[in-house]
């Protein structure tokens, strides 16, 4: 059985889906692996550290995409879903509730596919979940592209001229990337708080020195899906929401925003008004601003400054650090794999009563299997 990995094509787009310790481990599991070329050049992986670790080089796309079993960063373009394989295998992160024309094609060129951003968050997978994994380096980068647009000094300075204050942080969402966030902003000195809708992360975000904002504890009882995700609010939490948070940004200096719905726009938690008060020079770094973001005035891939506030809208953050985020999400990849393994047959096997087959497979045998694609 061949695994193939090709280079990315998608703008902006600089991770690749295997890293030479992936590909060693699978080669060793008795699969061919085959390369594009240039695949890992994002990511600093000569073609001949692939060759080292006992892949093949491919000189175009079509070789690769051929495959029994291909593994992408990003969903594929409507050009490489005619090249895949009619009845392969396709292991990415497909964003597939979000482009059911794609998901379409898929099963209408008879792929299996499995979107790795759909695993379930249970224990058992939590060495395959790239939205953790990705999203931990995107919080702290974040950061970094915060303090990179600040024109002051992060932590307290105590100089013969006069002390420097501390800059104030507020992170919006409190899941992996607004706690590594957190973590990077304490680290480097600055005094932070943090607001989610879910209570259970209040002991985490004081555990890493952020204080919580609390807005209405009672409201917030059931905020939280069964796979840990914040689940929308009502419009009387929402105002009250808001009115916290204009507080709070009036005497915030950076801003990072997380927070996500999935399948849905990001919410709005910080309006234009907002922003109108806050301090000349602030900075809001918005993570979600490829799904609408959590400030209407982000604009994507884009650093702007409106009413005094400079906004940071980069996408796809986890790029900008494509070294680790591929290794860490080829490691995922890895992960989902190895259970699949028959030994005997160096094949994939598949049972599809297991809750992360299920949780995750989008498209098999021509149709849309997903519960929440179908129909």
């Amino acid at each position: 059985m061949k695994i193939a990995i090709p280079k990315e094509r998608r703008a902006g787009e600089a991770r690749v889906a295997a890293s030479p310790d992936t590909v060693k481990k699978y080669v060793q599991m008795g699969f061919e692996v085959v390369v594009e070329t240039g695949a890992g050049d994002g990511a600093s992986i000569a073609d001949s550290v692939y060759q080292e670790a006992g892949a093949s080089i491919a000189a175009d796309a079509a070789t690769v995409l051929g495959a029994d079993v291909v593994l992408k960063v990003q969903r594929p373009t409507d050009e490489e879903i005619a090249q895949l394989k009619e009845g392969g295998v396709l292991i990415s992160s497909l964003s597939a509730l979000t482009n059911k024309d794609m998901v379409q094609k898929l099963a209408e060129r008879k792929v299996t596919a499995f979107a790795m951003e759909l695993v379930p968050r249970i224990t058992r997978a939590q060495s395959m979940d790239i939205l953790s994994s990705q999203a931990n380096l995107a919080g702290y980068k974040a950061v970094l592209d915060a303090v990179h647009e600040f024109k002051r000094a992060v932590p307290m300075m105590m100089t013969a001229a006069g002390t420097v204050a501390p800059a104030r942080f507020l992170v919006l969402g409190a899941g992996v990337a607004g706690l590594q966030a957190i973590a990077t902003a304490k680290r480097l000195g600055g005094v932070v708080h943090a607001f989610d809708v879910r209570p259970a992360v209040k002991e985490q975000v004081e555990s890493l020195g952020g204080k919580f904002v609390e807005v209405d504890p009672e409201a917030t009882k059931d905020a939280e899906t069964k796979g840990g995700y914040a689940k929308e609010m009502s419009e009387d939490y929402k105002k009250k929401q808001a009115a916290k948070i204009a507080e709070v940004l009036t005497k915030t200096d950076i801003a990072i925003c997380t927070a996500l719905i999935p399948g849905k726009p990001a919410p709005v938690l910080i309006t234009e008004d907002m922003v109108k008060g806050m301090r000349p020079g602030s900075v809001i770094v918005d993570l979600a601003v490829e799904a609408g973001g959590n400030c209407p005035l982000s604009e994507f891939d884009r650093v702007v400054v409106k009413h005094g506030v400079t906004l940071v809208g980069h996408g796809n953050v986890p790029a900008r650090l494509a070294v680790d985020a591929s290794n860490l999400f080829a490691k995922n990849l890895l992960n989902f794999i190895s259970p699949l393994v028959d030994k005997e047959s160096k094949t994939l096997t598949f049972n599809w009563e297991d809750e992360i087959l299920k949780g995750s497979c989008v498209t098999r045998d021509g149709q849309i299997v997903h519960p929440a694609l179908a129909g």
